[in-house]
């Protein structure tokens, strides 16, 4: 999750980059080893090194903490939810868009996880719900019910900068690989004050 696509809200955690097929997009998590004026090398857990060229124009956000009672009807948001049992989406994380990236990633599609799916939506209503509340979301072509429970993780997508590209970080990539290897950065999302980027 997720431009952002993140494009945020599509995220599909740990994807290798040396795994994606040439000019495709790939989503790279790691921490900082090291920052020149244009590249970061990320320790991968999932590909050891990997070497990104970060162009100047290249956005980067944060997140902040937030509560169950911050979310609102009419918040552009992104969650992932697990189908429990009951039939029911539970949410993992919910995630606001700030309004300038409202329309990001709009939609419902399954997560790599059997039962995980990720919908970025537009809610419609909030009601009580016997685990917390539950939020109605619609976006073009449907609508879910998620139930965010106290555990859920909940955040606000927020605007950063490049001063947070600093060695020890933690960072999600969004990029594009080149047929000759090279990847290079569409967006960055950066740990910022302990709060850590989305990995789904």
């Amino acid at each position: 999750t997720a431009a952002l696509a993140l494009t945020i809200g599509l995220l599909v955690a740990g994807r290798v980059a040396a795994q994606s097929p040439p000019s495709a997009s790939a989503r790279i998590s790691g921490v900082v080893e090291t920052v020149s004026e244009d590249t970061l090398v990320l320790k991968s857990p999932e590909s050891g090194n990997v070497t990104v060229v970060v162009p100047a124009d290249t956005r980067v956000t944060a997140l902040e903490n937030r509560r169950l009672s911050d979310i609102k009807p009419g918040d552009f948001v992104g969650s992932a939810a697990i189908k429990g049992t009951d039939g029911k989406l539970h949410a993992q994380e919910v995630h606001i868009f700030p309004e300038a990236l409202r329309g990001t990633g709009e939609g419902h599609r399954d997560m790599a996880r059997p039962e995980q799916s990720m919908t970025n939506a537009t809610i419609s209503t909030v009601a009580a719900a016997p685990q917390g509340q539950m939020l109605t979301l619609n976006y073009k072509g449907g609508k879910q019910q998620i139930e965010v429970g106290p555990d859920a993780r909940i955040v606000a997508i927020v605007a950063g900068n490049r001063a947070l590209l600093i060695p020890g970080a933690t960072v999600v990539v969004t990029a594009v690989k080149a047929p000759d290897g090279t990847l290079t950065a569409r967006s960055v999302q950066a740990e910022k004050d302990g709060v850590m980027p989305l990995m789904f």
